[in-house]
């Protein structure tokens, strides 16, 4: 067996592992990394980057199909078709491209890079099996990167026309009826993408209602624009199984009437969990959280000189935050003081239209037992009736660049505290607004007030005009509504 010594190994190399692996090389620290398959883990291979272009596509054949009758624009074309099996091939070429520029950083930062399955022997060395044989890899400090795999309901194992997000990013064909179990933002963004291919498709949700980790008033816009697409939204459902010929599933609905609805694929989307199965976790002393691996704010796990980043260490389970937690964590292998010191961590949901969620929503200040003021209170008011959080709501129906894009859905929502108007939560929904997601986060990063962004020249037209009218909304003054 060859043996190999490095100062860090980073097992795995998704947006956490490969940034971390990077960055320790680029700062003089001798890194191994190991990946089981492809450089960029689920993100770049099977989730953010192909289901982004899955999106895109069929937002395109939308537009087309659009045009292909009467419309306000003026536009007309002869009926579209689809060849999803070319549209795939595109994808798998982004992704190519996105892999070798990993891999070419990876050696750029001299970082040894090795793929094969790697299994524990203890705190210190790994077991790695390769195409050449095994490897045993002996390591001062590491990093478990290894992420997250699809959640299995045991009533819908997958196979056949059961699939994951993974296989529904792999069809060459578009289903002609897709029963989508899970209405979560998986579900919904990959469920949206096939109905504007032309799927039929069904949402089939346990809960009372569709992306239920937001509130209602950001919902509200997406399933408006699902019901538009001939989306049936099935709420209070629970998805029993296959039937005897496995061709319709079960449904158990609220009240406890049953149903079967007829299928060409269903795919589960109810979530992920960490990988932590046959990887050699339990020759460690690691405190777990649950199903995750605990750290601290330096991610350190509970066995010294191990660390754990990205989805493996539990939610917010966003590649963003792996690559945060990668990068910190190289500086800190390389004897930095450096601590998780974050103030928020922005969501974005890849809908029609899309979600942005950055800090405190009204719902959580209220659960964290503010009250909510109107706009154009006076500071002697808040000190008498002790409310604390002020909101400045802005609609896209009043911004003129969102009209001449045909996004009047959504709005932009900002929350702050009414004590000295520090921002403490921005949330907003609508077409594109995903590209605001860095400016929210920067706003409360950098502990902006309201009147910082109500003083920000925000060129025109653009969408982003409602971030500085919803900070007007707050303070009492809003110009254009």
């Amino acid at each position: 067996m060859e043996e190999l010594n490095c100062k860090l190994l980073v097992i795995g190399s998704g947006p956490g592992g490969y940034v971390c692996a990077i960055r320790a090389g680029q700062l003089g620290v001798d890194t191994i990394i190991v990946e089981g398959k492809a450089h960029g883990g689920t993100c770049l291979n099977v989730g953010c980057i192909p289901s982004k272009a899955l999106i895109h596509a069929a937002e395109e054949f939308s537009h087309a199909t659009q045009f292909n009758g009467d419309n306000v624009l003026g536009i007309s074309v002869q009926k579209p078709e689809i060849d999803l099996a070319k549209t795939i091939a595109w994808k798998d070429g982004i992704v190519a491209r996105l892999n070798g520029g990993v891999g070419a950083l990876l050696k750029r930062a001299k970082v040894r890079a090795i793929v094969g399955h790697a299994r524990f022997r203890d705190g210190k060395s790994v077991i790695v099996k390769t195409d050449l044989g095994e490897q045993l890899i002996h390591a001062e400090k590491v990093v478990i990167a290894t992420g997250s795999v699809p959640f299995e309901i045991p009533a819908l194992p997958f196979g056949g026309d059961v699939i994951s997000s993974t296989g529904a990013l792999a069809l060459t064909s578009v289903p002609k009826r897709l029963i989508v179990v899970g209405g979560g933002y998986i579900g919904l963004e990959i469920g949206t993408a096939m109905a504007k291919l032309g799927a039929e498709v069904t949402v089939v949700e346990f809960a009372a209602r569709i992306l239920p980790q937001y509130d209602s008033e950001l919902t509200k816009p997406v399933a408006d624009r699902l019901a538009a697409l001939g989306v049936t939204v099935m709420l209070n459902a629970k998805a029993e199984g296959l039937n005897g010929k496995k061709d319709k599933l079960r449904v158990t609905l609220d009240g406890g009437e049953t149903s079967e609805l007829p299928f060409d694929k269903v795919m589960v989307a109810v979530g992920r969990k960490a990988r932590t199965e046959d990887c050699g976790l339990e020759e460690l002393a690691l405190k777990m959280n649950g199903p995750f691996i605990s750290i601290d704010d330096r991610c350190q796990t509970s066995m010294r000189d191990v660390y754990a980043i990205g989805d493996v260490t539990g939610e917010p389970m966003l590649a963003h935050r792996a690559i945060a937690q990668g990068e910190m964590t190289a500086e800190i292998v390389a004897g930095g003081p450096h601590a998780w010191d974050k103030q928020c961590i922005p969501a974005v949901c890849f809908t029609d239209p899309e979600i942005v969620t950055v800090g405190l929503s009204p719902d959580q200040a209220r659960a964290l037992g503010h009250d909510i003021v109107s706009p154009g209170f006076t500071p002697e008011e808040d000190t008498v009736l002790n409310r604390e959080i002020m909101i400045g709501k802005f609609p896209f129906a009043a911004n003129g660049r969102a009209m001449t894009m045909e996004n009047e859905s959504g709005f932009i929502r900002v929350v702050a505290r009414a004590s000295d108007h520090v921002i403490l939560g921005i949330q907003a929904t609508g077409g594109g607004i995903s590209e605001l997601a860095a400016v929210f986060a920067l706003a409360i990063e950098m502990g902006a007030r309201l009147e910082d962004i109500a003083g920000t020249i925000h060129a025109h037209p653009t969408q982003s005009e409602g971030f500085q009218e919803a900070a007007l909304k707050a303070l009492g003054h809003a110009i254009h509504i």
